[in-house]
């Protein structure tokens, strides 16, 4: 079956071939393409910012520059209260930047103050908005001088900021350890992501991100190379399959959960009820002897096959009648529960699904990770991936280790958080899209391992269950938040959810 591709995440070079592949094709110009990009960036904040405000848009010299002084344009058309402070110290401004400057001091001259120095800043005594428009995608370099007076003078004052395109010092595609960068509260970006919106150190920069559409040359976003993607509704709908009419149980798989210790049946319960939820055919609970009761009340479409010991997992147990076995959640790490693992890899031809204290054992030793059958789904959260792989110094370097750790071993790295990032043996990393900090409880984590197992049980390959599977647990947690909201939703509360995000 054909699937379709999932949205790139692209360099800031291939952006910016991106832009040129637009204006050589196509019938729009440099400065036409200007024109979109601000119109879409007017459009969206005379929507979502309170306008009687007065607006203080901040132009660098290049074309983010021309994007703002654009935006200011077509705002002061709109009879709006706007500030330019366009900056001059290089002499040197972009051609579709001096149009768009010469364009405004001809109509609105009183409307720009040029900027050569930090005793030109104004001082704002009304409540105002702010737009960076100082740097764009391409900036590689620390902002030092005047530029970063600016961006220091942007994050002091009071009221909302928005970024356009990115927010200014902030690189897209490497760590940043600059003190200069414009702290947004919304970034508008152009037609697709950039990586650094998708780690945890630069949400104090980012905010809200929000793709604005401005008709990049679809044949050059397709067939960009890229080894970074970003999950889209599209796509996963692409991966789903229909259930045939003349199908039956056996048709679906036969998924095994290995969870649970004494206290900590819930894990099991949770990952159990997901596996049931996510369509595999029939599903077996490898549980303590202390949960038996417990999983039959709670799961009871499920069979249970006890362990004989009552607070832990010890047995090994007869893993071939199984399609896909997960385990992991609530097990402990008590050593006859260790043994058993080992012996479920050792004797494991398929993909397992490890998740929770499976992984904390397997990192106690790490050449353990050896063992662990090729193609495998790893689902840690960023400290279990921490004991696994090792400390990193930022976001981007993890990525780089986790992509590196799931070559090595040949296995699928699910590593939970904000934009859930999936890695693959042949090094490619999928960031998911949906989720929300509502899902930041105990117990979201053993639901994904539910749903993981149910999909590889049903003959998904494990690439298409990562992938499905993460983005299905994300969307159920936001039907669940728009339903409950985030504050008092449970894990529970996603397992509840998951029949109508399959819809």
């Amino acid at each position: 079956m054909q699937h379709m591709k999932p949205a790139g995440i692209l360099s800031a070079e291939q952006i910016r071939l991106a832009d040129a592949a637009t204006i050589s094709r196509g019938p729009v110009s440099s400065f036409g393409l200007m024109e979109t990009a601000a119109a879409a960036c007017t459009k969206w904040i005379s929507q979502h910012v309170d306008l009687s405000q007065k607006i203080i848009i901040c132009c660098g010299e290049g074309n983010n520059g021309g994007d703002g002084l654009a935006v200011a344009r077509m705002l002061l058309q709109q009879g709006k209260k706007v500030l330019v402070l366009a900056l001059d110290i290089s002499g040197k401004r972009s051609a579709d930047n001096q149009t768009n400057l010469a364009a405004l001091i001809e109509k609105w001259p009183a409307s720009v103050t040029m900027i050569s120095s930090n005793n030109n800043l104004p001082q704002i005594n009304e409540p105002a908005v702010y737009i960076d428009a100082l740097f764009g995608t391409g900036i590689n370099r620390v902002i030092e001088g005047l530029p970063a007076m600016i961006i220091e003078w942007i994050n002091t004052q009071k009221g909302e900021k928005i970024s356009i395109d990115m927010p200014s010092g902030l690189f897209a595609d490497a760590h940043t350890s600059a003190t200069a960068v414009v702290r947004a509260s919304h970034t508008l970006s152009f037609e697709l992501p950039k990586l650094a919106f998708l780690f945890p150190e630069n949400a104090q920069y980012v905010g809200g991100w929000h793709l604005l559409p401005i008709g990049l040359d679809k044949k050059f976003l397709e067939e960009a190379e890229t080894g970074q993607y970003f999950l889209n509704k599209d796509f996963i709908e692409s991966l789903k399959r229909k259930r045939p009419k003349f199908s039956h149980k056996g048709s679906f798989g036969h998924a095994a959960i290995v969870a649970g210790s004494y206290g900590k049946m819930g894990a099991a319960v949770l990952a159990v009820k997901a596996c049931l939820r996510s369509g595999a055919g029939l599903v077996t609970a490898h549980i303590p002897a202390c949960g038996n009761d417990i999983m039959q009340l709670s799961d009871p479409e499920a069979m249970t096959l006890a362990d004989v010991h009552g607070k832990h997992l010890a047995t090994v147990f007869d893993s071939s009648r199984y399609q896909a076995i997960g385990i992991g959640p609530g097990i402990g790490t008590e050593t006859e529960t260790r043994d058993l693992l080992f012996q479920l890899l050792q004797r494991s031809v398929k993909p397992l699904v490890l998740d929770a204290d499976a992984l904390n054992i397997l990192a106690q030793q790490k050449e353990n990770f050896a063992m662990v059958p090729a193609n495998s789904i790893l689902t840690p959260h960023p400290k279990e991936f921490e004991r696994m792989a090792g400390k990193t110094g930022n976001d981007f370097e993890r990525h780089t280790m986790q992509k590196a750790f799931s070559v090595k071993y040949s296995v699928y790295i699910v590593l939970k958080g904000a934009y859930t990032c999936i890695t693959t043996p042949s090094g490619k990393s999928f960031f998911n899209s949906t989720g929300n900090p509502g899902m930041a409880k105990g117990g979201s984590g053993d639901v994904l391992t539910g749903i993981l197992t149910g999909l590889l049980a049903q003959g998904y390959s494990p690439e298409e269950a990562a992938l499905l599977g993460v983005y299905t647990h994300g969307l159920a947690g936001d039907i669940a938040a728009a339903a409950i909201g985030e504050t008092g939703m449970t894990a529970m509360d996603i397992c509840r959810y998951l029949p109508e995000a399959w819809l």
